[in-house]
């Protein structure tokens, strides 16, 4: 019994890295070259590390989006950053993220890049709207950003009420500023 119980273990084990490696198998019907789940979890891992000492707080995320060569990027809808977003901030969506946008959006990957997202920010859920925390914005703005070779992101850390913030926030013309 004990020897069987080790067989199945074993052969369990043996099946493991090839449903792992099924992306990266030519001959798999469903292989898709322009999609690489290993790559982007080796990168996630990569972005987590750097991302570590790069949140910064309320009054060091205002002092640094004062300081030349920062931008401030949104990356929410732009209907939600239409709503309302930090002041000077731009907008580039998360699904709108590709090699010529960003090229365009921040051509020069040594920018410094302010980021915020949908969960640094309560009682603002329409602007706002809250994101399970492993789904928050950030996060995935943060690894898209590093994967695409910039390094110089600085991520605002904390959870601030709207009516608290002491960021400057404004709407697009003829919306309705929900603060």
């Amino acid at each position: 019994m004990r020897n069987h119980l080790s067989v199945l273990v074993l052969a369990g084990l043996l099946c493991v890295p090839i449903v792992m490696q099924a992306d990266a198998n030519p001959r798999d019907p469903l292989a898709n070259p322009a999609i690489d789940m290993d790559g982007y979890l080796r990168v996630t891992r990569e972005a987590a590390q750097h991302r570590a000492s790069r949140r910064v707080s309320e009054a060091e995320f205002m002092r640094m989006s004062r300081e030349p060569d920062t931008i401030v990027l949104d990356a929410r809808s732009r209907q939600k950053y239409d709503e309302l977003h930090v002041k000077g901030a731009i907008n580039l969506a998360f699904s709108d993220m590709a090699v010529e946008s960003l090229a365009r959006a921040i051509p020069d990957k040594n920018t410094r890049i302010l980021i915020y997202c949908n969960n640094n920010f309560a009682n603002a859920e329409e602007p706002f709207p809250r994101k399970l925390a492993t789904a928050s914005l950030n996060l995935s703005t943060y690894t898209a950003l590093y994967n695409y070779g910039y390094r110089n992101v600085y991520e605002l850390g904390p959870l601030i009420a709207l009516g608290q913030s002491k960021l400057p926030f404004e709407s697009a013309p003829g919306k309705n500023a929900a603060r």
